[in-house]
């Protein structure tokens, strides 16, 4: 039987599966403790895997672009920023304080990587330029969020500076990307061969940290705190920064004279914020009963923009091709 299209993918009713359960039964004392540890390790293996299987051949590829990659990380930590500043009149009342802290910490994470790619392949986009743009923006993100989250939320990590939070991020997430990258003459072809089951690491590092934080949030009593009225509102929220955002790609990829394939490349890499290192960022950058709320906006907006794009890249999908595609299959 094929899913109903209205049904979310299984990752995302696995993801709500886990604030039912972190709601119906949070951890608490040692147990707390132990999925803590057991938490911060899933996250270093991640990144350790995201560092095996980027191809430096793939960045050197696209790293010519320079053009298309400045537009993407304007939009991606430039105009979401400024989006979530000025909508503050709008989105606060509609969504409540803490959502509202939720969305300037969504505004301020790099783009995703594999989605992003993804649905500029299937859209037939420029490919080595959106896997240069996606990688680039997840590495120099570990840099650029925590400066942002001070900008916007004046949040210091967990007490420190904002250099204490950048260091706490590149021992926990840059280094072992950095190893990963490393080992990735001896394993990057057995991670090339298993990517079908070690999407579930991924996968699994996230379910982990939401289970944690909302068992703590829980604890705290977050759903006392947020009325229904306010998740109702986030949904509309989300959808307005993601369709706002859209159109400025849209339009500024036209204005700066990109063709078709870059376009595309534009739209889809920038207009994403990554659930991948999202959680994991903020497991490092606030205290932990704050993050459940801060982290519900990014869930809510990774759906979103997983469901919208994919129509969009569908309908990019059937136009006619290019000329410069057509030449691209001729041979030399």
């Amino acid at each position: 039987m094929t899913r109903p299209r209205f049904l979310p993918d299984n990752f995302t009713l696995t993801l709500i599966s886990v604030v039912i359960l972190a709601s119906l039964l949070p951890a608490g004392g040692q147990v707390a403790v132990g999925f803590s540890w057991l938490t911060n390790i899933a996250i270093a293996l991640l990144f350790f895997l995201h560092g095996a299987k980027l191809s430096r051949e793939s960045i050197i590829a696209g790293a010519g672009h320079w053009r298309l990659h400045l537009l993407v990380f304007a939009l991606t930590f430039v105009l979401f920023p400024l989006l979530g500043l000025a909508l503050k009149p709008l989105l606060s009342p509609l969504i409540g304080d803490q959502l509202y802290m939720g969305m300037l910490y969504l505004c301020a994470l790099p783009a995703t990587v594999q989605s992003a790619i993804a649905f500029t392949s299937l859209a037939r986009g420029n490919v080595p330029a959106a896997i240069c743009s996606a990688a680039a923006s997840s590495l120099f993100g570990i840099f650029i969020t925590p400066l942002l989250v001070t900008l916007l939320l004046n949040v210091h990590g967990e007490g420190g500076s904002t250099l204490d939070a950048i260091v706490k991020i590149s021992v926990q997430l840059l280094l072992p990307f950095i190893a990963g990258q490393i080992a990735r003459r001896w394993i990057g072809a057995w991670v090339g061969r298993n990517k079908s089951w070690l999407k579930f690491v991924d996968q699994g590092s996230i379910l982990l940290v939401v289970y944690s934080a909302f068992s703590e949030a829980v604890n705290e009593g977050i759903w006392h705190q947020i009325p229904l009225v306010d998740l109702a509102g986030l949904v509309v929220v989300c959808g307005v920064v993601l369709g706002l955002v859209l159109l400025a790609s849209t339009l500024l990829g036209k204005a700066f004279g990109f063709d078709q394939e870059d376009r595309i490349t534009i739209l889809f890499c920038g207009s994403k914020k990554s659930l991948a290192t999202g959680v994991p960022m903020a497991q490092v950058l606030f205290a932990g009963s704050t993050i459940g709320v801060l982290i519900l906006p990014l869930m809510l907006f990774h759906q979103i923009q997983l469901m919208v794009c994919a129509v969009l890249a569908q309908r990019y999908a059937k136009r006619p091709e290019s000329v410069s595609e057509l030449m691209g299959q001729v041979d030399p």
